[in-house]
């Protein structure tokens, strides 16, 4: 499956899903969480849009996932996979590629420092990050 192949998939479900919305609950809060999100939320807010109920106060992308996977990879990283969940990485940015952007030095707790003085290993970790929907694209 390429990355294309999961849009036009995910893309067709949230065409539907905001159809639906906007015909049974326009004023409903909807939180699009499908990837790639930073492409659902635009087909998404075009549906509602079309259907006259577009409010950009009640539409938002959730990049959870982007957290999830910051925490589990730099566990991985300090060579503590089973404390994943221990981790919270906050991410901000976008959600493809070098938008997304870990903020590592603000995890809580605090990851070793040992991670901060090796300088390939924390840019091999950033950019793992960055790209892991790639890891999850080539998986399937």
């Amino acid at each position: 499956m390429t990355r294309d192949d999961l849009f036009n998939i995910n893309a067709g479900i949230v065409r539907d899903l905001a159809t639906a919305i906007a015909s049974f609950c326009p004023s409903a809060f909807v939180c699009v969480i499908s990837n790639p999100v930073n492409s659902t939320v635009p087909v998404t807010a075009a549906v509602l849009k079309q259907h006259g109920v577009f409010d950009p106060k009640r539409l938002f992308g959730v990049t959870s996932l982007d957290v999830v996977r910051a925490s589990t990879m730099s566990a991985q990283a300090i060579g503590s996979p089973n404390d994943a969940a221990k981790y919270t990485i906050p991410v901000i940015g976008g959600h493809a590629g070098t938008t997304i952007l870990p903020l590592l030095s603000q995890s809580e707790p605090a990851l070793p420092a040992s991670l901060f003085a090796d300088e390939d290993k924390l840019k091999a970790l950033v950019k793992r990050i960055q790209f892991g929907g790639d890891e999850v694209v080539e998986a399937k």
